[in-house]
């Protein structure tokens, strides 16, 4: 491959891609033999945008289409796909990252207009990519290799009359490399300021590719890594106080806590080890507790590594047909540490008064008479730490292979195809404690609480356990869409498209048996398992009423095997008023069908605490009494779909040669929204007369006392947001060079949930996003400054008042590239080169230290790659 060393030309290609469609013309499909060159040549110019199955030449279509193009890739800096669109102005409200001491572990996601990540479709070359298995309801972008990625599209719109479910917030679409020849290296290292050790990047990929007349092959492999980070790392970490360390509580006679917390005596927490420590607190009888310091040994992110090969294949046996394949293999290696387990008796049963491990007892060696309780049982708040850390590896693979021909009948272009997918996870944790063992060694002192470290191993390793979760999302799928022009109008011929998909969806939750049965400290979770089927039609045409005017009109019909069928219509509009302008807009409804998580879980039985005044009064106790009921949490049969309503609003504009933009109006409502119901929301709905949600219910004596209560996910209230996306590209010859500048602002004015009060600058809901992008290319130069924009917020509500204030983030990048004679290419660069923090303590922080969801406590990144092309 000839390496284009003219940084002018990639400046240029650069502004093409960022807000107009104009960039797309490389990814024309291929066509049938034409005598006619001008024929052939207008067909070369027509391209499928993400939104539509109808190829067109137009610059801008009906639907608001964001590119995010090669170059623009590269000169954000960022490493891996997973930052790259997580960072993306319309990601409003930031979404869940590689973290320690979660469920979803190395899993990235990305959660468009705020709506939540189950509600954003994400697409691999225009086909939906498989979903997690530990969300089962949505994608790991870590799984995305991010050196084949051509382009990234984003619709703002929904488009469930293209897609089908989950496309309400928008769709995400990522192109990996279709057109190369020759091979291609990159490596990178790069390494962040503010964590004091950890976090190091590694990044790299191998891309070749070689055609001939008839035959074309381009593959490849891409890697990322990126080191743990331990919590104690960071300047702002503030010490642990877990009351989960050496502690005993009395029991009321309610049969609940009295919460006086108390450390064990004889010097139990000094003993402990280093990260115990004894602080004096008001509440406790002796005036002392017992804290851990969680901090001293778990991570706050995760280690993650990414390695992924693609292949694509593409062979003409005649004029018209074509044959192909689309190969790819993801893993991706994630490790966390958490501290020691905590638990407490408080969960299992309390330490009876006669337990040599119960401080109450003067038989026992923690009896302390200057507490001056009598003989009874307590619970005790224990950090089981000479356990060890507990320690999660998790491994994720992916394998995805499609295979398809193309070609045309007369003058209908076919493609048709299948495609197989299966996502794996082994997630394997070490350390975690077997809950009835642990307290019957407690109860009966072979486990001695004032020595913890001082333990038989025979002891320690019985209530140890190697705790296991197996899961799989596979997909079997089949396809067929036909595209053809029928009838013509005076304005030029009518588009159409018609298609159906059918793909079988098998999923599986499997936590090992111990962990099922709620017998596992330190962890928490239940299996799930399904399976279901969906059949789907759809149909697309696009009709030019006038020369400048035309309609666009889409339906998709799809039946689920488990829970129903949906209709899902569109309809958009464009308009070009003049040269350079174009007004367009569309409505259209959508929906996002039951996961098979919540349709699948298993019942887990909590012995849940609940305020209920029938059930205490029929129990003697007051009215107002807090006490224990049986909750089954289940799979609800009778969940229904979302449904969803949109609208958008925009402009188009190319006043000058040298600048475009677009800006777009959106507007989405979900009814029938899924949610979560646990006991004590089926309570408050009883009480104020409100219906249950359909598969749930409470069920009561005679008395009036609740026997037990069955939650769950259900249907209920609706979601309503809207705001404006603004997009500007400048591109013009200065000072030597060529500068091409792209602002993208993406701003929420409304969100809010069954018509209350405007969420938008609460906690973690920013009213605007941005990024401006500039670069300068000179000679064999090329210079990138960015500038990266969230919105301030409130730090807290307060009865629908906002109190304090997060201020706005912005952050600057820069980076430098220099076209070597020999093909290569040497880029530096620094994200966030003022080493900017975080809102430290302010907004959502959801035990955290700041919004982990939102921003980055990377502070300087700062990187250095080299690029060598043959």
């Amino acid at each position: 491959m000839k390496h284009n060393r003219n940084p002018l030309a990639k400046a240029i290609n650069y502004a093409l891609g960022a807000g107009m469609i104009a960039s797309l013309a490389m990814t024309a499909a291929p066509v049938s033999a034409q005598d006619d060159d001008e024929e052939e040549a207008a067909d070369l110019d027509r391209v499928q945008v993400t939104g539509s199955r109808i190829k067109r030449t137009d610059m801008e279509g009906a639907l608001p289409v964001t590119v995010i193009d090669r170059e623009q890739i590269e000169a954000s800096g960022e490493s891996n796909a997973a930052d790259l669109i997580r960072n993306l102005p319309f990601n409003s409200s930031g979404s869940y990252r590689p973290q320690s001491g979660s469920s979803f572990g190395g899993a990235a996601l990305v959660s468009l207009r705020g709506l939540g990540a189950s509600r954003t479709l994400v697409l691999v070359n225009g086909r939906r990519m498989p979903k997690a298995p530990l969300t089962g309801s949505s994608n790991d972008l870590s799984m995305i290799p991010m050196g084949a990625i051509e382009r990234i599209e984003i619709l703002r719109d929904g488009a469930s009359a293209i897609y089908g479910s989950d496309a309400i917030g928008g769709v995400i679409n990522v192109i990996l490399r279709n057109d190369f020849e020759g091979a291609e290296i990159m490596v990178g290292r790069a390494q962040v300021d503010i964590p004091s050790d950890g976090g190091d990047r590694g990044e790299g990929y191998v891309t070749f590719g070689t055609a001939s007349d008839t035959t074309s092959i381009i593959g490849g492999a891409s890697w990322n890594s990126r080191d743990i980070i331990f919590a104690r790392d960071f300047p702002w970490t503030t010490q642990g106080a877990s009351f989960y360390a050496n502690n005993f509580t009395t029991i009321g006679e309610s049969g609940f806590d009295n919460f006086n917390w108390t450390e064990l005596p004889n010097g139990a927490c000094e003993g402990a080890g280093d990260s115990f420590y004894t602080v004096q607190t008001p509440s406790a009888i002796t005036g002392t507790q017992c804290a851990f310091d969680f901090t001293s040994v778990s991570a706050d992110e995760a280690s993650i590594d990414n390695e992924s090969a693609y292949l694509r294949a593409d062979h003409r046996f005649t004029d018209n047909w074509s044959v192909y394949t689309d190969i790819m293999i993801a893993k991706t290696k994630s490790f966390g540490r958490y501290a020691p387990v905590p638990d407490s008796s408080y969960f299992a049963s309390p330490v009876t008064a006669s337990s040599p491990n119960n401080p109450t007892n003067p038989d026992s060696p923690l009896y302390d008479p200057s507490l001056g309780l009598d003989p009874q049982p307590v619970n005790v708040w224990h950090r089981f730490s000479s356990l060890g850390n507990r320690d999660n590896n998790i491994d994720s693979e992916l394998y995805d292979l499609t295979a398809g021909m193309t070609g045309y009948v007369g003058q209908a272009e076919l493609d048709f195809g299948a495609r197989w997918t299966r996502n794996k996870v082994f997630d394997i944790g070490r350390n975690y404690l077997v809950r009835s063992t642990a307290y019957d060694y407690i109860e009966t002192g072979l486990y001695d609480l004032s020595d913890p470290n001082g333990n038989p191993d025979d002891v320690l390793n019985a209530m140890k356990a190697v705790i296991s979760r197996i899961s799989f999302f596979d997909q079997k799928q089949m396809y067929a869409n036909a595209s053809f022009d029928m009838f013509e109008t005076g304005a030029g011929p009518i588009a159409w498209s018609f298609g159906a998909d059918y793909f079988e969806e098998d999923y599986s939750d499997q936590y090992d048996s111990l962990s099922e049965a709620g017998q596992i400290g330190g962890s928490a979770g239940n299996s799930a398992a399904g399976g279901r089927d969906v059949t789907a039609f759809y149909f697309e045409t696009l009709i030019p009423i006038l020369d400048n005017f035309e309609a666009q009109i889409a339906g998709r019909y799809d039946d689920y095997s488990d829970f129903g069928d949906n209709f899902s219509p569109q309809v958009s509009l464009r308009y070009e008023i003049a040269d350079g302008y174009v007004v367009r807009g569309s409505y259209g409804e959508g929906f996002r069908a039951p996961t098979l998580p919540v349709l699948t879980q298993q019942t887990s039985f909590s012995a849940t605490s609940v305020d209920d005044e029938a059930s205490c009064l029929a129990q003697g106790q007051p009215a107002d009494c807090n006490l224990q009921i049986n909750e089954f949490i289940q799979a609800n049969p009778d969940l229904g779909p979302e449904e969803s309503e949109q609208f958008s609003l925009g402009f188009a504009f190319a006043p000058f040669d040298w600048l475009n933009g677009t800006i777009d109006y959106y507007d989405i409502k979900i009814d029938n929204r899924i949610r979560s119901f646990g006991a004590q929301d089926l309570i408050n709905f009883e009480q104020a007369g409100d219906p249950i949600p359909p598969g749930l219910s409470i069920t009561r004596a005679p008395s009036g006392a609740i026997v037990r209560i069955e939650s769950g996910f259900g249907n209920e209230g609706f979601v309503e947001t809207s705001g404006f996306d603004l997009n500007l590209t400048s591109g013009y010859d200065a000072l030597g060079g060529r500068f091409n500048h792209n602002l993208t602002l993406s701003y929420v004015d409304e969100i809010s949930t069954d018509g209350g009060r405007n969420l938008v600058q609460d906690p973690g809901t920013p009213e605007m996003r941005g990024v401006l992008q500039n670069q300068y290319a000179w000679g064999d130069f090329n210079f990138v400054y960015n500038l990266n924009y969230i919105g301030d917020q409130c730090d807290e509500i307060d009865d629908g008042e906002c109190i304090g204030h997060v201020p706005s983030w912005v952050t600057h990048d820069l980076q430098a590239n220099y076209f070597t004679p020999w093909n290569g290419k040497i880029t530096v660069g620094a994200q966030n080169v003022g080493n900017k923090r975080p809102p430290i303590g302010l907004g959502f922080t959801d035990g955290r230290d700041y919004d982990f969801n939102l921003y980055n406590g990377y502070g300087r990144v700062t990187y250095v790659r080299y690029t060598q092309s043959f």
